[in-house]
């Protein structure tokens, strides 16, 4: 392999981390923005219960004073009664008594309605408030979570351009200028592919043997004649080669 290629695989490795960590400070923050907008949408939600829940009670208690409303009349108009000076007025007093009477009744008909839907509205709400405090808990941990591995992206991504930059000096401007252009080519994709079976394992496409005889010698910085890539080959090792080395 010519040694240029080696630092270029070397650099292009390091691209690919630096990449990496680019996406991964860019994605956690929207991670974070999608957990606050879910919870939002579940304080929303707790918020249209508790109002729901505060109008079931604000309408009881406005039907319970009602009640002690009519019960006073119905309380006046019995001594009124007593000064009743003929049958008719006594039936008058009567029939407004029943009246007021059925008022009572519908109101207490409509009191235990209420009581019926704030059973299951009363233990909605007491159950997502539990859950939502749990969920506002689990949000704060993520914050916190979110922010130490953007720190941690971060250190180490100032590291790895570190390393880049090193590496880069190392490599001649020519080559390093068209490593430039062949990964802007490919949107900061892969720049440099080994080849297999005299086939380029970045594009697929098979290559002239004169071209893979060429790569083999490794004495110069060779090319896909198709995407362009810079191309290394590492020959393949043996049983006993390896067992030789070790």
């Amino acid at each position: 392999m010519h040694p240029d290629i080696d630092l270029v695989i070397q650099l292009q490795t390091l691209d690919q981390k630096i990449t990496a960590l680019e996406k991964e400070i860019a994605s956690l923050p929207k991670q974070l923005a999608a957990l606050e907008k879910t919870l939002e949408s579940h304080v929303r939600k707790l918020e249209a219960d508790q109002a729901a829940q505060a109008a079931n009670q604000k309408e009881r208690k406005k039907l319970e004073g009602e009640i002690q409303v009519h019960q006073q009349k119905i309380s006046k108009l019995r001594d009124q009664m007593l000064g009743a000076k003929n049958n008719e007025q006594y039936r008058a007093f009567q029939h407004e008594i029943e009246y007021i009477e059925k008022e009572i009744r519908t109101a207490e008909d409509r009191i235990l309605e209420l009581m019926t839907e704030s059973e299951p509205l009363d233990a909605a709400v007491k159950k997502a408030q539990a859950a939502l405090n749990e969920e506002k808990r689990q949000v704060e941990a993520e914050k916190t979570r979110t922010r130490e591995r953007t720190a941690q992206d971060q250190a180490e991504m100032d590291q790895v351009r570190g390393q880049r930059a090193e590496t880069a000096k190392k490599i001649p401007a020519p080559t390093m200028n068209l490593y430039t252009r062949i990964r802007k080519k490919w949107n900061g994709g892969v720049a440099v592919a080994e080849v297999v079976n005299a086939r380029c394992m970045a594009c697929q496409i098979i290559l002239r043997p004169q071209h893979v005889q060429d790569l083999r010698k490794g004495d110069h910085v060779m090319q896909c004649e198709n995407c362009g890539r810079f191309l290394y080959y590492n020959p393949p090792v043996s049983v006993e080669d390896a067992a030789t080395a070790k």
